[in-house]
């Protein structure tokens, strides 16, 4: 009741004193705080029932009032006063002992105004950076704490703060030797033992923990020079505070522990980077919460509710629990593991690039090998279905370069040479994911065929190498040899070569010797001998896109019956995808002919490698697949066909080439589904009008009515023709978009 009437009786006298000069009134307010220690008996009131909020409030005022009237950059005699008589150390001991009660979360409120309000630059002084870094280890010492939101504002200030200045990151890279702090026997006997004395503003004791610390702040601080910078003995405790309220059950705290968390990752200083992954728990904070989130994902989940489930961005995901369980069980696990690799994957884009890459591999270590492997390798038909459609997801979802290069490693390995049909299974998951393409559930297959198509379309270059590029960089698919060296010829042609020119299916027009020009990437093989002459473009492009399009025979066409089917039509979506694969490998160097044949190793034997092999399997059976998984196939096929790369263009997209006895390209593959299809149409009855029943029910404009025989074969053979049709187009728009670019 009495310190009411006093704190009444001195608000009155305030109000009726003139007014003092800014230093005056500012030292009046805080000797009206260390008189508080003298003077009360009563350490047990709740600092809201004194005036030491309000004192606080004005010294606050004053600073600012004060910076506002001098020319920026100039230190008032108000900071002066502050600096000098170390007002931050010793508020800072009065907040650690938290006396009187709350007088912790005052501080706290006192520390990140003065940072915030204050424009000139405080932190390099050692009377503000000191006891700054002391109070930073005061946060995050005890869960749900009642000052937990006066902590968390107050780490976040010094972070901004540090984004702005990022070489006084150094001053809080503290050595792992530092002597503790002396401490009274009892907080709050040592708090009035350490009462102030008017003319230094100080305690003993204080001054005496100064003198020892001397030498260690100058430490900390000379973390700057480079020769400091393999030290490895440095405490991080701004992360370690922050990583400690990531742990907090509210969840706005955990949201602004993780902004603090990404401001200091970003800061470009190669000692606090080196600190941040070696002496802090960051890497085991972002591995252990995924692999939480990850083991609490159920056994079995419906592929396509991972896939469609809303994009999640970390810290936004608001969620209903009652409606969450509504759309399907897992849903609320779903979006937590998401967001949390949303946050993985944003702090790893943000980071440093050497802590970027520490972090990336600790996710690879501790997630993917340690968690995700065996899920992918396990027998169980709806395991493997679950974890590939979450990889799937993963996929899809991550951007940052670090990241997914660890991820790419993770699935293809690091392999750079050619592969044999020895060496296929030297990586055991790579050679199981490549296998679960052919894999006796269409449900697999067609899960995994997806994986590969998101993978493809990455901006790695690492991907397409392992998966294509290393089996076509010697172009020994293709025969080189002097004619008298070949093998014996058939009709003019080697005995396993695709004879377009007997067939009567393509026609005059198609003579080998038309080749792609106006292009120095995109140029084909080189010509046969001196004498090949290449003709004008147009004829050359029409020749190519012609042998796509004449492929499939007229008795098996059916798309010139339904309107809005034409080739033209994929013309279009051939030019986009184009010009944005164009735009991702840009940076890679694809641009340029093939290898010359002097320069290749045509004698080692050919392997198209395993995915390929897969792929043209496959493809090879689309007579024979269901409708879902040909198009998923064709899909994989058109993607690759669509890259930039003039190899990759030569084997997928030249119909003429010369390849080696025993080896396939795309166009073979076709040429001999097309033999088999001629063999088999004419021992179906009604074999066109069942095709174009069938073509008008997959369009929705025929209800579905009485099975069809042969509905396998059908819908294989509209898939062939529109995947004909698909590069016919991709052929087109990569010559034109060649021959436009050429000089």
């Amino acid at each position: 009741m009495f310190s009411k009437f006093t704190s009444i009786l001195q608000h009155a006298v305030e109000a009726l004193a003139p007014s003092l000069p800014l230093q005056e009134d500012f030292v009046y307010h805080w000797k009206a705080i260390t008189h508080y220690y003298i003077e009360t008996s009563d350490d047990k009131a709740p600092v809201t029932d004194t005036n030491i909020p309000s004192h606080l409030e004005q010294m606050l005022d004053i600073l600012t009032q004060e910076e506002g009237e001098r020319e920026s950059g100039e230190t008032g005699p108000c900071m002066e006063y502050l600096l000098h008589h170390k007002i931050l150390e010793t508020l800072y001991t009065l907040g650690k002992a938290d006396c009187p009660p709350g007088m912790k979360q005052q501080v706290l409120t006192f520390y990140t105004k003065l940072l915030a309000h204050i424009r000139q630059p405080l932190l390099p002084h050692i009377n503000v950076h000191r006891p700054v870094q002391k109070l930073i280890r005061l946060c995050g010492e005890v869960l749900a704490a009642p000052t937990e939101n006066e902590e968390i504002q107050f780490l976040c200030i010094v972070c901004a703060k540090l984004k702005q200045d990022p070489y006084l990151v150094n001053f809080f890279l503290e050595n792992k030797l530092k002597r503790p702090e002396i401490k009274s026997p009892a907080a709050t006997d040592g708090v009035k033992e350490s009462t102030l004395a008017p003319d230094t503003g100080q305690s003993l004791a204080e001054e005496q923990a100064d003198r020892q610390e001397e030498p260690q702040a100058a430490a900390a601080a000379s973390t700057s020079s480079p020769s400091s910078n393999n030290n490895n003995s440095n405490n991080y405790n701004l992360v370690s505070s922050l990583l400690n309220l990531t742990k907090s059950p509210d969840g706005r705290i955990v949201v602004k522990a993780c902004e603090g968390l990404m401001l200091l990752v970003s800061l470009p200083e190669p000692a606090a980077a080196k600190c941040l992954t070696e002496n802090t728990e960051l890497c085991e904070l972002l591995t252990d919460r995924l692999v939480s989130f990850y083991k609490a994902l159920p056994q079995s989940m419906d592929p396509l509710d991972i896939e469609t489930v809303e994009s999640v961005n970390w810290g936004l995901d608001v969620y209903n629990l009652k409606e969450d369980a509504a759309v399907f069980t897992g849903k609320r696990a779903l979006i937590s593991f998401l967001s949390w690799l949303d946050y993985c994957d944003q702090l790893i884009k943000e980071a440093q690039k050497s802590a970027a890459a520490v972090m990336a591999k600790a996710v690879r270590e501790r997630f993917f090998v340690s968690v995700m492997e065996p899920q992918l390798m396990q027998t169980s038909e709806v395991g493997i279905l679950t974890s590939t459609a979450l990889l799937n997801r993963i996929i899809r979802q991550v951007t940052s370069e670090a990241l997914l290069q660890e991820m790419v490693y993770f699935l293809l390995g690091e392999e750079r040479e050619p592969e044999t049909s020895a060496t296929i299974a030297q990586n055991p998951l790579r050679h199981r994911l490549i296998e679960h393409c052919d894999h006796l559930s269409d449900e697999i297959s067609i899960m995994t065929l997806r994986l590969f198509e998101q993978l493809i379309q990455k901006p790695n270059q690492h991907i397409l190498h392992s998966l294509v590029l290393r089996s076509l960089e010697e172009r020994n698919y293709m025969e080189n040899k002097p004619q008298e060296e070949r093998e014996p010829l058939e009709n003019g042609q080697p005995h396993d070569a695709v004879d377009l020119e007997e067939d009567p299916l393509f026609g005059d027009d198609l003579s080998p010797n038309s080749r792609l020009s106006g292009s120095d990437w995109l140029s084909s093989s080189p010509p046969q001998s001196p004498d090949h002459s290449k003709s004008d473009g147009k004829t050359e492009v029409h020749k190519i896109v012609n042998s796509f399009l004449c492929l499939v025979p007229d008795e098996a066409k059916s798309s010139y019956h339904v309107e809005g089917t034409g080739y033209d039509t994929y013309l279009r979506d051939a030019h986009r995808q184009f010009r944005d694969y164009c735009g991702v490998c840009q940076q890679w160097d694809w641009r340029g002919n093939p290898k010359p044949f002097e320069k290749c190793n045509l004698d080692s034997p050919f392997f198209e490698g395993h995915f390929l092999k897969v792929l043209f399997d496959r493809m090879g059976r689309i007579l024979d697949q269901p409708y879902d998984v040909n198009l998923q196939v064709t899909a994989v096929l058109s993607k690759l066909s669509l890259l930039p790369h003039p190899h990759l263009h030569e084997y997928l997209l030249d119909p003429y080439i010369n390849l080696a006895p025993g080896c396939r390209s795309l166009f073979s593959v076709i040429v001999r589904v097309v033999g088999d299809l001629m063999l088999r149409i004419h021992r179906i009855p009604d074999f066109t009008p069942k095709l174009l029943l069938v073509r008008k029910r997959l369009l929705g404009l025929e209800p579905e009515g009485i099975n069809i025989d042969h509905m396998t074969l059908l819908e294989g053979v509209i898939v062939l023709e529109e995947f004909c049709k698909e590069l016919a187009a991709i052929a087109f728009v990569k010559y034109h978009a060649a021959a436009s670019s050429s000089p």
